[in-house]
């Protein structure tokens, strides 16, 4: 069905749409490639909501060239005005003709309208050329589309114990300069780091990417059901804090909050505590894609069990730290083995001299 030259292309239009990994939030990451009889005649990759998507980029590079040429395109192109006019109207206003496509649009404005266009325009259309590596690249903004919430990933430093920080507290440093840059390319993609207030006491966190170069910072949530966070938090500083808490909070320091820059967001369940499922809702509705969280084991463990979770990144370093120490997730105790939560290993490499397991829940 698809060419080895098919296959390149499409390899190339992905590499491009990577680019955008770490600023297209909330849109999703795409890229296109222009090919006229063999030879790349225009290339181009979304890098930001509100700017040109990649199809246009790929289409002013191409100029006349674009006309009879074959457009390959990591994402069906959008059929709707929203920031920008639509991509497969520029298509076929360019004199495309044929689209090679790898993954249809999750968005229900857009799903199968954009590919329709082109077929009525008398464009060639094909999907599926390297969809599984297309999808991959937009894990978040497919599951924000379709089950309305995030993709959250849960990064745990750990002992090869299991152990993520002392009994009083003490966890930086557990994993090494290998690790924690990698960790921060994580941060980087990453629409927002969630963390909970625990973590914010203890570690006075930034939560901010230090280690690689991004346009844009991603913003920070805590979890905090009493208002416990202290005035003088490093994460206060510098954008928007979201700060998801119960009814039961100390209006004087909701203001005070509210002065640094904090948004304070009142979510309570039949318990008393976040509403973590509903805090999700409201995270995708707010367009964001890919959700990291760098917690304690008390939100982790509750992040797992109430089935929030889609992915873990652990890394662990070669040393033991002792069953006194404490773990990365608090669940409930089981009864049988039968109950254990199951993973798929994904990814197992080195990094540095500790070890990172990517795994997905099943």
């Amino acid at each position: 069905m698809f060419s080895p030259n098919d296959y390149a292309h499409m390899a190339y239009a992905l590499r491009l749409a990577e680019k955008g990994l770490y600023s297209t939030t909330p849109n999703p990451r795409v890229g296109c490639v222009i090919v006229s009889n063999g030879k790349i005649v225009g290339s181009g990759w979304h890098q930001r909501a509100g700017q040109a998507h990649a199809e246009v980029v790929a289409l002013n590079e191409a100029g006349e060239a674009a006309r009879g040429a074959i457009a390959y395109i990591t994402l069906e192109p959008c059929s709707h005005y929203g920031r920008t006019p639509p991509c497969a109207n520029a298509l076929i206003e360019a004199g495309i003709a044929k689209a090679i496509i790898a993954m249809e649009d999750p968005n229900p404005l857009v799903s199968g309208r954009g590919c329709a266009l082109l077929q009525q325009a008398g464009i060639a259309v094909q999907i599926g050329l390297l969809n599984g590596e297309a999808r991959a690249l937009n894990t978040g903004f497919i599951s924000r589309m379709v089950n309305k919430k995030p993709w959250v990933r849960l990064k745990i430093a750990a002992s090869l114990d299991g152990k993520i920080a002392l009994n009083n507290g003490i966890s930086q440093w557990i994993t090494g300069d290998a690790a924690r840059r990698d960790g921060h390319r994580w941060r980087a993609r990453s629409c927002a780091i969630l963390t909970g207030i625990g973590t914010v006491k203890s570690d006075n966190p930034q939560l901010t990417v230090r280690s690689v170069h991004t346009s844009r910072q991603p913003k920070k949530i805590v979890v905090d059901s009493h208002l416990d966070i202290p005035l003088n938090a490093l994460l206060l500083h510098g954008e928007e804090v979201l700060i998801f808490t119960t009814h039961h909070v100390n209006d004087e320091k909701r203001q005070a909050l509210e002065k640094l820059g904090a948004r304070i967001i009142i979510l309570c369940d039949s318990e008393g505590k976040v509403d973590l499922k509903e805090m999700m809702t409201l995270l995708a509705e707010s367009g964001m894609n890919e959700i990291l969280v760098e917690a304690g084991c008390t939100l982790n463990g509750a992040l797992v069990e109430s089935g929030l979770i889609d992915e873990i990144i652990f890394y662990f370093a070669s040393h033991l730290i002792g069953n006194d120490a404490k773990g990365m997730l608090k669940l409930p105790e089981l009864a049988d083995l039968q109950q254990k939560k199951e993973l798929a290993i994904q990814d197992l490499r080195m990094m540095g001299k500790d070890i990172r397991i990517i795994a997905k829940l099943l």
